[in-house]
């Protein structure tokens, strides 16, 4: 048994398979709402409801399983919230792409970043991102996701006048708050599996209230929907045409997947003490690879962008350490292909805890950057503030660093920065400049 549970970076004298195996299905609980959700959004673009699920599902499961085989850590991927409403509301529904096209950008997007991880070029990217930034990453990152989680519970809500505001006190939000209290006491109380023991406890006291709706039809068992319809339903004419916007898409695609993905697993491995002395993550490459291989099984499958998510911090800091962590998740998300309706009814209220609370311990690396001084306190400041703000990871990182350099550049202490910083620097501004010639012309 010891022996088996070695592939996955199972060490018994350090860790423990019910920790794991605990922190695995608190990932899985906090990020089950992407099976609703992805399904809704990729519908908007022409595609098959049912079929999505099924690849949503799939695409889950096998980039999941490289990361706990592979990489042996605890983190979790999935189709990415954001990337695809960028798939089906920018790319076809605004821009004019048919989804077929628009896979195939996904597709290329793929198949780049399984280059760019084999010649190690995504890891020097991390490598060179400055220590107190990486901080701000982890802090940035855990405001964004606590603002989800405030979000989703109807704590916080849309405001004409103020942009924000304090929802309404219903059911759905008094669940979110007493989810909120309930798992600070049992954190507060040291007790393990807290998150998961409270968000189980708060979609069963959601169900009286209307907050977990139980459908009158309800099955709990049901078979898959045919990838038959999406799979391998590429249409590469835009790319042969070399057309220059359609190359700007895949490269728009590339750079939000990179930096959601390199945010996502500096901040939760700072976060958590996964780093080594000089910050930098065990097996990133391998990390990197595992998200590689996901978007572009993904694409195959007939799904938007595959990447790592951020919601994996909420097993992380149940215990989870190891690929068994992961590997859990993604049997998980197999089980779900069978019973999704029993995974579906959880609500978000209930899962608006999870993602508060971590946002919570994800604040301790702040002590660690230095705001005494302007140089790194004001580009640290912008990193984690763009994150909740822009509703963005990349944003936060990108803006974060051009801040980092502009000031190192102009207080003399350029020379401090890599040649990796500087190449980044003219990619970043590229990126905000290149739409604004484009809206000139």
């Amino acid at each position: 048994m010891v022996q088996l549970l070695s592939i996955f970076g199972f060490d018994p004298a350090k860790h423990n398979v019910k920790t794991e195996m605990l922190a695995g299905l608190t990932t899985f609980l906090t990020m089950s709402y992407i099976l609703a959700v992805n399904p809704l959004i990729l519908s908007a673009a022409g595609m098959e409801k049912g079929a999505v699920f099924t690849a949503t599902v799939v695409a889950a499961v096998i980039a999941t399983l490289t990361m706990a085989i592979y990489a042996k850590m605890p983190f979790a991927l999935a189709s990415g919230m954001g990337l695809n409403a960028f798939f089906a509301y920018t790319l076809v529904i605004s821009m004019g792409y048919t989804w077929q096209q628009a896979l195939a950008a996904v597709l290329f997007e793929g198949i780049a970043f399984i280059i760019l991880t084999v010649f190690k070029v995504r890891e020097a990217i991390v490598n060179c991102i400055p220590l107190d930034l990486r901080y701000s990453i982890s802090v940035g990152i855990g405001m964004f996701i606590a603002f989800i989680g405030l979000k989703n519970g109807g704590i916080i809500v849309a405001s004409d006048a103020t942009m924000t505001s304090l929802g309404p006190w219903n059911a759905a939000s008094l669940v979110a708050i007493g989810g909120i209290l309930l798992g600070a006491v049992l954190l507060a109380e040291k007790v393990r599996g807290a998150l998961f023991y409270t968000i189980l406890t708060m979609t069963v006291i959601g169900v009286p209230f209307g907050v977990t709706q139980i459908p009158e039809s309800f099955s709990i068992v049901s078979l898959p929907t045919s990838l038959e319809s999406i799979a391998f339903q590429f249409d590469f004419s835009r790319f042969l045409a070399f057309d220059v916007d359609y190359l700007i898409v895949v490269l728009t695609l590339l750079f939000m997947d990179l930096f959601d993905t390199i945010g996502t697993l500096i901040g939760a491995s700072t976060g958590a003490k996964m780093v080594d002395d000089q910050g930098r993550v065990p097996n990133l490459n391998k990390a990197l690879m595992a998200d590689a291989v996901g978007t572009t099984v993904g694409a195959i499958c007939g799904t938007s962008t595959v990447t790592t998510y951020v919601e994996s911090t909420t097993g992380i800091m149940e215990g989870g350490r190891t690929g068994l962590t992961s590997f859990t998740v993604a049997m998980l998300f197999l089980v779900a292909l069978f019973f999704s309706p029993v995974f579906l009814i959880i609500p978000s209220a209930a899962t608006t805890s999870a993602l508060f609370l971590v946002g919570v311990m994800m604040m301790r690396p702040v002590l660690m950057i230095d705001f005494v001084h302007f140089r790194t306190g004001m580009p640290c400041f912008i990193t984690m503030m763009m994150m909740p703000f822009t509703a963005s990871i990349s944003e936060g990182i990108v803006l974060g660093m051009l801040s980092y350099i502009v000031v190192k550049v102009c207080t003399g202490e350029g020379k401090q920065l890599s040649l990796m910083m500087y190449v980044l620097g003219v990619l970043f501004l590229l990126k905000y400049i290149a739409p604004l010639f484009n809206s000139i012309n």
